[in-house]
């Protein structure tokens, strides 16, 4: 078995703000979806390893009503945190450093998207 990918909801029209966080905070790229689920609205996204596998897919889905995720999360491991953490708060999004230490073999940030969905990073000690 594998994880082939999570989902996140933004409200209707919260496109751009989900591209801000994922790609350019987090340095994901943004992939089409297929033709037949355009019409839905959202973005997905995918990181890649170094061999050119994915790695990581996330999509982001339209609800309406919408409601963060405020507990549950998706946690992505990075190569360089502290350079995902300059960036995220260079665009203005808080990152929550005070569980840095507190899983046993990673060091960690939690943060929020832009939508208020949490989202935990993480790097191999």
């Amino acid at each position: 078995m594998r994880l082939h990918h999570v989902q996140v909801a933004c409200p209707p029209g919260g496109e751009d703000v989900a591209r801000r966080f994922y790609a350019d905070g987090l340095g994901m790229t943004e992939v089409d979806k297929p033709a037949d689920l355009v019409a839905r609205g959202g973005c997905w996204f995918r990181a890649y390893d170094d061999s050119g596998a994915v790695g990581a897919e996330l999509h982001v889905g339209v609800e309406d009503p919408f409601a963060p995720a405020r507990k549950a999360h998706p946690a992505f491991v990075v190569e360089r945190l502290e350079e995902t953490a300059d960036r995220l708060r260079g665009l203005g999004f808080e990152v929550d450093d005070s569980q840095r230490d507190t899983f046993p073999g990673f060091v960690r940030f939690h943060t929020f998207d832009g939508h208020g969905n949490r989202v935990e990073v993480l790097a191999d000690i």
